[in-house]
């Protein structure tokens, strides 16, 4: 570039042409180079009028977009994107060397030959950029396969021109640099073209043919839809997809948007939908297509490696990586324009007989040089914004695909905590990373211009300053390198912080009933602390690298000028500005590499942990064969089946399987506890991996768990799982699930919309709506794994009826079950025992061929004789005492007479809007973040003591970075002939010294600031998960778990690192721009009439614009969370998505998901950019009136130094990096924001009060008593307990029954305080429980919750998580519960591994596990919630023994459906499905009154069992 500058700057008058006539014979002499380029340039422009004229024609031919069809837009015709950026190319080329034969021209004068060759490349960048629009335009919304005829001429025409240069020019080897390597590239563009033109042809592969579908758009508006943009789905598109060139230029087409949000607070259904070519499918089908040919073709069994992972990423973006490369090169070259030009500008006000033209001739060009930077830098964002939405859509949904194939041994392997933190930390990060992409070339690239013109201006001096700069790029090596280590750390000990953090919220519930809360929040804080460790080392390490290449620049300066007088290389203050404004171009990069080398290793880690999640096993293929269908009679068959789910384990988990069921045959499964019942059913699903044998399936399967699986969602929803309404058969499958009743009690029926895993709903009524769901698919095959467990009996009775009699009688259906009633229907019976069938046949059949089933029976038919027998010995009680029947505690009568108001009042209830739903949509605040949001977060660590001492280092930094450019100016003479101010060791002395203060200004600065983040993150943690984990249950049970991770994880990430930067990027954007300022006012400080102006216009767009902005921003927030809430959801359920076929909606919803959150982040990026855009125009608008009126400045006036310091600061004034800093600030503040909503929520009462502490033996006696409780779940919701009145005595043991859903569950949590009474009181031992701590309360009663409950980590710590008992004890407590001898097997013991939600153990075997926990608890007061639910009758009779004999003195409340559980109990109650008691007596006196509800409800179960 300097070579082509001297070799015009020759052309310029005769003296030069004589003294270099044998270097610039060819250009001077020869009449022909002018000829060619006056032929090419006419040519040129020849081309671009005819082409306007062909466009104007048929504009005028062709109907208008408004009255046509809209058209495919033809994005990927085949080189349309490599043409449009090579012709972009040819034009910004063009561009670059007009300026550099205009700064010729300037300095030298005019001749026929530069006159010539400068009209010959403007009007080639007219053209060119003529060119790539027309193309653009012409294939926006046109169908056409082949490029336009006359451009395919001229594109031959241009190739043999440039050709015919290049021979010419062959012989002349004087041809400058620049020119050559012009004629060069104009042949081989042009080669291009010619093949683009001759052999490109429209796309039309499978590829194109597999996205052609999602392009579809819908064009059925109605006629008086007047909105702007096509409509896709129903919903408006983004007005970005249609835009014209002009408004894409100028982000025009945001101007809707933010009028509307400037107008109203947005919401998202006021987001239009993105582009079809940026929607969340089209980008995964190419990134997926990608990636399986890749894996096709490699050799290492389709695994995916990190390399192909980028491979696929870069092949989804490649238009959005050469766009914003081409547009990096131009503005990389556009910002060294201004400080070239300096030395000239400088002379030109040195100079008294300079024209007034050479003045404005240079305006301009600083004025165009910056307003090229500006606004094409612009558009390098908003593409690379762009870019990091295509990854994240790409990367969010293969992660989501993945996680539903996989085997159960890699989810034991990798938790779903840990799989969040890769879509909320990792995604993100990858993202993030299109930020630095181009920066790994564009710095070194920036430091090789700087140094260039260096080099033009202070000579050798120059190589110390490259040196210089080479060692501290050098340095930074060992520094990434231990980034990398402590980031990988980091994010190992956040997995692990986060794994916890998400079972606990999982499973809060359980903790509070234990008073676990404080110590799983104690373990949580711990790893936080661990994890601070790593995050305090990588941040001042982040802030050394910082610190080192912040001062870079000032210690390349000082040892450059240093370098100068020990080679006493005369140094001016053009010199001395053009050097300090090339060393402040290159802060910038210099800042920015470790920012780059910091990023490479954080994204490089981040690609390997998705890696390695993309290479976990799936579930293998090939587990399940299928018959032909309608082809055999058989439905299932499994032939010398062994199946483990631990494939590297000698414990098989099924073993020796081989059985044949026919179809339509009912098959009931049965066994002891861990018999490997519910394996059995997953091995049917291809669940669990073969190891060898053969399963073959006949038809579709319907799968009901044993652990039910609910969607956040809508009841109807959930039942529907994807398939049409059919209201016949829904209706029909309502009644036979017995949910007609329950959703009767809800406000909105079926509409009601259900909470994180169901925690609005009981056991039983998750259960039914499970079987409802897959009795509504239709299947051809149904599992149904304990369907009957979590029901009373009369609801049992009915589903076995209704499902498995009724609607499923020609279905082919297996169920486990462990209530023996059921097993006499059965076509074929297997009972199993540690793995293996032990006996298959009828129930006639094997009671008298084995000993498993026999004791399976006899312990059902004890119990059934127990209760024959207490039902007639009240038949005898009841002749003899007929006169007693109305004297139970509660009689129908009385109960009814004293309720129906209540009743009335519960109807009366129902009446309310949707604010009735438990779950509510996420709060976001509305409006500007409040100043309070800001006062908080800088006066939480140390009270704000900091920030004085923050603000005062950086204005002192700014002050001696002024000082030292003003003494460096006004000590060195105006040129090389006058003599120095002062000496040049005094020059350098000082100017070291300012360097040294204002390098300990940043290191305070840095160190000052990083303290207080790390402080402010650390309080922060800790509040909102105190706040968390002490919040009531009403907030835990409306809030799904993904919101409180999205806080815990995404917003405490940005709290960590993010936030505390911003602060520190916007305090030094407001004081460099004040200082900015402060030295173009000295200078003319009429400026300010200007400047005032131009910062209140900039104000006012920043208004304007803020208002939709932030709503955007926050709507991505919101938006984020269903994606992780969904991705976890689905990682619990995928073995039920799997069985239904739901991957692909499932997959389809999660895309949709994706797109709603791509909608407000690509919004925001064209709001930031609009922003910016106009921002940078004022800003070049005004520099370049300020340039003009120094020029009008008289000379003499003001010293030139003084001048060319002001021009110098001038090019970095824009009023963009204080509003760009300042949105980013408020962008991220916004996770504050949404932290300090969790830390101000309302916790429960205190868990100690130390006034009212109970005495250590308290509760002594176990008496209950409940006055008038009424409990409802929220503020919001209906009653579910009503006026509950009654008393339990101590030591007795009391039994509750009542239908699903009548409230069973929340009165005994009531007791635990887990629902804070309505109104209403409970007593205990003569003490009011809601005046003693929650955690006294908890610690001193028992409870075995309905759904039992384990946590990751070992047997002994699920036991005794606090650590009070010994190994003794422990093995005492599994003995008593029956479990100890299966421990005994187990190679660890109690230290046996536990996976997460205790998947490695059995549902019966976890219930167990929950009654050692009790008794080891030995409390006075125990509470039985199903707590043998799912476990066989024999366990249940011996378990029922344990209690009997080592809590006989206590108060035992059970509820339980098997009415043999509670017959021996001392007093029943009965509830009804209003929350009223229906009965409350002993069940003697209960029984006797043959129109008791209790007595109709054991009839029922005894009439089940003997039928």
């Amino acid at each position: 570039m300097i070579e082509f500058l001297h070799y015009f700057s020759q052309m310029g008058t005769s003296e030069d042409l004589n003294n270099d006539m044998n270097i610039w014979i060819f250009f001077s002499q020869s009449s022909a180079t002018i000829f060619f380029h006056g032929f090419s340039a006419c040519s040129h422009i020849i081309l671009l009028l005819v082409l306007s004229i062909f466009w104007a024609c048929k504009r005028c031919m062709v109907p208008t977009l408004d009255n046509s069809k809209p058209m495919l837009k033809n994005t990927y015709f085949l080189y349309y994107w490599l043409t449009i950026i090579s012709c972009m190319g040819l034009s910004f080329f063009g561009l670059l060397l007009c300026i550099l034969i205009s700064l010729s021209l300037y300095r030298h004068g005019w001749s026929d030959l530069k006159l010539v060759t400068l009209l010959d490349f403007a009007f080639k960048t007219l053209t060119w950029f003529g060119i790539s629009v027309y193309l653009h335009i012409q294939f926006s919304h046109s169908s056409e396969s082949r490029f336009p005829i006359l451009l395919r001429i001229w594109w031959v025409f241009y190739f043999l021109m440039s050709c015919f240069h290049v021979v010419v020019h062959w012989k002349n080897s004087s041809l400058p640099i620049l020119l050559w390597v012009s004629n060069v590239v104009d042949a081989i563009v042009g080669l291009f073209f010619c093949y683009a033109g001759l052999f490109g042809k429209g796309r039309e592969d499978a590829y194109f043919q597999l996205l052609e579908p999602l392009f579809k758009i819908s064009n059925s508006q109605s006629d008086g839809d007047d909105r702007e943009g096509l409509s896709v789905g129903g919903e408006s598109v983004t007005p970005y997809a249609n835009a014209s060139f002009f408004s894409i230029f100028t982000f025009h087409w945001m101007n809707p948007l933010l009028a509307l949000g400037y107008a109203k607070i947005l919401d998202l259904e006021d987001v239009p939908q993105v582009s079809n070519c940026d929607s969340a499918n089209v980008v995964f089908a190419c990134f997926r297509n990608k990636l399986e040919s890749d894996n096709n073709g490699s050799s290492n069994d389709g695994q995916v490696s990190t390399h192909k992972l980028v491979n696929a990423l870069i092949f989804s973006t490649w238009k959005e990586i050469l766009w914003t490369g081409l547009l990096s090169i131009v503005c990389t070259l556009a910002s060294y324009v201004g400080p070239y030009l300096i030395v000239d500008f400088i002379e030109y006000l040195n100079s008294s007989h300079q024209l007034k033209y050479n003045g404005y001739v240079l305006v301009f060009m600083f004025f165009l040089s910056m307003l090229i930077k500006c606004l094409l830098e612009r558009h390098l964002f908003f593409i690379l914004r762009k870019m990091v939405i295509r990854v994240r859509a790409a990367l969010f949904a293969i992660i989501y695909k993945k996680s539903l194939r996989l085997s159960n041994q890699s989810k034991q392997g990798h938790t779903c905590g840990e799989n969040t933190n890769l879509l909320s930390v990792d995604v993100e990060r990858i993202g993030f990373f299109s930020w630095y992409l181009h920066d790994i070339w564009r710095v070194p690239m920036q430091v090789a211009l700087g140094l260039w013109i260096l080099y033009i201006r202070l000579g050798l001096a120059s190589f110390v300053a490259f040196v210089a700069t080479l060692i501290l790029i050098l340095a930074n090596v060992p520094l990434g390198k231990l980034q990398e280590n402590f980031q990988g750390e980091l994010m190992d000990t956040k997995d692990r912080r986060m794994k916890v953090t998400s079972e606990a919220l999982r499973n809060m519930r359980i903790l509070k009933l234990q008073g676990w809360e404080m110590r799983f929040l104690t373990r949580i804080t711990e790893f936080r602390n661990f994890e601070a460790r790593w995050l305090k080392k990588l941040l001042y390490a982040s802030a050394m690298a910082s610190f080192v290449y912040l001062i870079a620049p000032m210690f390349v300066s000082t040892v450059t000028f240093g370098c100068c007088v020990v080679m006493r290389i005369p140094l001016d203050s053009g010199n001395i500005l053009s050097a300090l404004a090339t060393f402040e171009m290159l802060q910038k990069p210099i800042y920015n590499f470790p920012d780059t080398i910091s990023m490479v290793v954080q994204t490089k880690v981040s690609l390997d942990r998705i890696a390695s999640f993309l290479c976990l096993d799936d579930l293998p293929p090939n587990i399940i064969q299928n018959f032909p269908r309608d082809s055999v009679k058989i439905a299932i068959e499994i032939i010398k089946g062994n199946f483990s789910w631990d494939i590297h384990s000698p414990n098989l988990t099924l073993k020796d399987l081989n059985f044949q069921v026919y179809r339509g045959m009912r098959v009931a499964v049965c066994g002891f506890v861990g018999s490997g019942k519910s394996s059995l059913l997953s091995c049917i699903l291809g669940e669990v991996p073969k190891l060898s044998g053969a399963i073959k399936l006949n038809g579709t399967k319907a799968y009901v768990a044993q652990s039910p699986w609910i969607q956040s969602g809508t009841i109807v929803d959930n039942i529907l799982f994807g398939k049409e309404m059919d209201k016949d058969r829904y209706e029909m499958i309502l009644e036979a699930c017995s949910l007609k009743k329950d959703l009767e009690l809800y406000i909105l029926g079926d509409q009601t919309v259900i909470g994180d895993r169901g925690v609005n709903l009981s056991g039983g009524q998750k259960q039914r709506i499970q079987i409802a769901r897959a009795l509504y698919h239709d299947a051809d095959i149904y599992l149904l794994d304990d369907p009957f467990s979590a029901v009373d009996a009369q609801t049992g009775t009915h589903l076995f009826k209704e499902c498995l009699l009724g609607i499923l009688d020609s279905k082919t259906v297996i169920y486990v079950t462990h209530q023996v009633e059921f097993l006499h229907t059965a076509d074929l019976i297997l009972v199993m025992r540690d793995g293996r069938i032990t006996q298959a046949g009828k129930y006639e059949e094997i009671l008298s061929s084995g000993t498993d089933f026999i004791e399976l029976v006899g312990a059902h038919k004890k119990a059934l004789e127990d209760l024959i027998s207490i039902e007639h010995k009240a038949t005898l009680d009841n002749s003899i005492n007929d006169e007693e029947d109305g004297y139970s505690l509660y009689s129908d009568k009385s109960i009814q007479d004293k309720e129906e108001s209540k009743l009335k009042n519960y109807k009366t209830e129902k009446l309310v809007g949707l604010e009735g739903q438990l779950v509510q949509e996420e709060m976001r605040e509305k409006g500007g973040v409040s100043l309070l949001v800001y006062w908080k977060y800088v006066t939480a660590a140390y009270k704000g003591a900091l920030v004085p001492l923050i603000l005062l280092a950086q204005i002192l930094f700014q002050l001696l970075i002024i000082v030292s450019s003003y003494w460096m100016v006004l000590t060195t003479p105006i040129s090389k002939d006058v003599r120095p101010h002062v000496r040049a060791s005094t020059l350098i002395f000082v100017y070291v010294a300012l360097t040294i203060g204002s390098s300990l200004c940043v290191l305070i600065r840095s160190m000052l600031i990083l303290t207080s983040g790390y402080k402010t993150t650390m309080l922060l943690f800790n509040k909102m998960h105190l706040c968390i984990f002490r919040a009531p249950m009403s907030f835990i049970d409306s809030t799904p778990s993904g919101r409180i991770l999205n806080r815990a994880s995404i917003d405490q990430s940005a709290v960590d690192t993010s936030i505390p930067r911003q602060f520190e990027e916007l305090l030094i954007s407001i004081i460099e721009f004040l200082g900015i300022i402060a030295v173009m006012s000295q200078v003319a400080w009429k400026m300010l009439i200007v400047f005032i102006p131009m910062i209140v216009t900039c104000i006012w767009f920043q208004q304007y614009y803020i208002s939709a902005a932030r709503e955007l921003s926050r709507l991505g927030r919101v938006c984020q969370t269903p994606i992780i809430h969904h991705f976890s959801e689905s990682s619990l359920g995928s073995t039920t998505i799997r069985c239904f076929d739901q991957e692909d909606r499932f997959m389809d919803t999660n895309l949709k998901l994706i797109d709603g959150y791509s909608r407000p982040k690509f919004h925001f990026s064209g709001a930031m950019e609009w922003l910016c855009f106009r921002m940078d125009f004022l800003a070049s608008i005004t520099y370049a009136i300020f340039l003009v009126f120094l020029i009008l400045i008289p000379k003499g006036v003001l010293s030139p130094g003084v001048i060319g310091l002001a021009v110098t600061y001038g090019l970095g004034f824009s009023m963009q990096g204080v509003v760009w800093d300042l949105s980013n600030l408020e962008n991220k503040i916004i996770s504050i924001e949404r932290i300090l909503q969790y830390v101000c929520i309302p916790c429960e009462p205190p868990l100690v009060i130390e006034e009212n502490m109970p005495d250590h033996e308290w509760p002594s006696q176990g008496k209950v008593d409940i006055i008038d409780l009424q409990v409802r779940y929220a503020q919001h919701l209906p009653l579910v307990l009503r006026g509950i009145t009654c008393s339990f005595p101590g030591g007795m043991k009391i039994g509750i029954v009542g239908r699903t859903g009548s409230g069973k569950s929340t009165l005994v949590q009531t007791l635990f305080r887990m629902f804070e009474p309505t109104a209403g009181q409970i007593w205990i031992d003569g003490i009011n429980i809601s005046n003693i701590g929650v955690h006294d309360l908890r610690s001193r009663l028992s409870i075995i919750p309905q759904d039992p409950t384990m946590f990751e980590g070992t047997l002994r710590s699920n036991l005794d998580p606090l650590e009070k008992y010994t190994d003794e004890q422990i093995w005492e407590a599994l003995d008593r519960c029956q479990l100890g001898d299966e421990v005994r097997k187990k190679e660890g013991k109690l230290d046996s591994i536990v996976a997460e939600n205790g998947e490695n153990w059995s549902m019966g075997q976890r219930q167990l596990v929950c009654l050692g926990r009790v008794l080891l608890k030995r409390s006075k007061v125990l509470v039985l919630d199903e707590a043998t639910a799912s476990v066989d009758t024999a366990t249940d009779y011996l378990i029922q023994q344990t209690l009997r004999q080592h809590f006989s003195g206590s108060t035992i409340i059970t509820i339980a459906h098997r009415i043999t559980s509670i017959l021996d109990n001392d007093m029943v109650l009965l509830l009804d499905n209003a929350g009223l008691i229906l009965e409350y007596d002993s069940p003697t006196k209960l029984l006797e009154t043959k129109s008791s509800s209790f007595a109709k409800l054991v009839k029922e179960y005894t009439r089940r069992c003997t039928s």
